[in-house]
């Protein structure tokens, strides 16, 4: 799954029990935060035992089914009585059966998300240890995001475990509060009548939308904008964009350009580069781009091109090309939207001249690209100023204004923009 997850749930069971698997066969569907994955086989065999059930949470490394394997002699029929004899005997069989309601009862939690609030898997496993219960759990006040019950809020749980449930259970009802306000349900009550439609959010679309609450409640979002003269650009893709089309077999879009620009920034001043974590600001070695995507749900899922800094354009229009293509098509793996440290957007996309984007955490900063116009502007020339036909377009810059003032968040736009008004006009790609 990659280092960077840690759980996933799963959605989908695409083999029933008694089903045949072939290796390589995708036996479920899973998620992890915004992207969707088949999970297949590493075997052939029988598929035996299911050990979670649909949107049940599991974390990695745990055991979520049982495959029954077939050696070559168990394969092959015979009628001589020494195959009879290679017959399991019926301890073997008794073991065998235990193991497998062993693994169940070890990976199956004893511990279940209550309404709207969720249990990680380890602070599941931690209750059904020291053998708190379902009420005392539901009791307990999470320090955690969207008020989760963190590891330390169990320990120290167990640490005063007959004050802290008088305590928790009349604090619990004043938790509630806040998680229904933020996300799940408005702060007015809507009204609907009857011509009204009522459609359920998807799991991705209700992802998103904590993400992005939890977003401007942790970041203090100040935008800088900044426009960009990108005629050069313009002239020099429609010269070059017939051969790269012939020789790479693929489409040279704006987005690789704008990507290669922001990696240059990036490197120009690394604090843009950088995480918050409580009071302590972690400056990233990588420069790991996330590249927002639309898909055709009306959903988004930022994809990341890793060492972006390090590749030439060719690669970078290849990666982007692929994210993009693979995005749409729901072929992400969980790791390739994982470890972004700075994001790009493309409103431009959807003709929109600028925006302001909420920053995707734990990132300080993202940059929206706006639609490439042609609009009448003032040329300076040595004999004098004149009136002419550009292409231009707007760089709209959201920063985090707990750890970036306003003079490195503007630099850094402008930077972009220099980087991109310097084109070389007769570059070679």
């Amino acid at each position: 799954m990659g280092e960077s997850v840690a759980e996933a749930t799963v959605t989908n069971w695409l083999k029933e029990v008694g089903d045949t698997i072939e290796a390589d066969e995708a036996v479920l569907e899973i998620a992890t935060d915004k992207v969707d994955s088949e999970v297949p086989s590493e075997v052939d065999g029988v598929l035996i035992e299911k050990l979670f059930e649909a949107d049940e949470v599991v974390q990695v490394g745990q055991t979520i089914a049982i495959i029954e394997t077939n050696g070559e002699e168990g394969a092959q029929p015979s009628e001589t009585p020494a195959a009879e004899e290679k017959a399991p005997a019926p301890e073997i069989v008794a073991a065998v059966e235990e193991r497998v309601e062993a693994a169940k009862e070890a990976t199956q939690p004893v511990i279940e998300s209550s309404g709207e609030r969720f249990y990680s898997p380890l602070v599941k496993n931690i209750a059904a240890k020291e053998k708190i219960t379902q009420s005392e759990l539901d009791a307990i006040q999470g320090s955690g995001k969207d008020g989760r019950v963190t590891k330390n809020d169990i320990l120290a749980f167990l640490d005063s475990r007959g004050q802290a449930v008088t305590k928790t259970s009349t604090e619990q009802p004043q938790q509630a509060k806040p998680e229904q306000k933020q996300v799940s349900k408005p702060a007015t009550p809507v009204s609907v009548n009857g011509g009204d439609e009522i459609i359920e959010m998807t799991r991705m679309g209700k992802l998103i939308a904590h993400h992005m609450v939890d977003s401007v409640q942790t970041s203090a979002h100040v935008q800088s904008f900044v426009e960009c003269d990108v005629t050069k650009i313009w002239n020099w893709r429609n010269k070059v964009k017939s051969d790269f089309q012939k020789r790479e077999g693929e489409n040279l879009t704006f987005t690789p350009i704008f990507m290669e620009a922001v990696a240059k920034a990036l490197k120009d001043y690394p604090m843009m580069n950088i995480s918050v974590d409580g009071d302590k600001i972690i400056k990233r070695k990588n420069i790991n781009l996330g590249m927002a995507a639309a898909l055709g749900d009306g959903n988004l899922i930022v994809p990341v091109i890793k060492n972006a800094d390090q590749l030439n354009l060719v690669g970078m229009s290849k990666a982007v090309n692929d994210l993009a293509n693979r995005a749409r098509n729901n072929q992400l793996k969980p790791d390739e939207i994982q470890g972004g440290t700075y994001t790009v957007t493309n409103v431009g996309t959807f003709g929109s001249i600028m925006g302001t984007p909420i920053i995707n955490q734990p990132q300080v900063g993202i940059l929206a690209l706006g639609a490439i116009r042609k609009v009448p502007a003032v040329i300076e020339t040595p004999e004098g100023d004149f009136i002419g036909i550009r292409y231009k377009m707007f760089l709209s810059h959201s920063y985090d204004h707990r750890v970036v003032n306003g003079a490195l968040g503007g630099q850094f736009v402008k930077a972009v923009a220099d980087y991109l008004e310097a084109w070389d006009v007769n570059r070679v790609i």
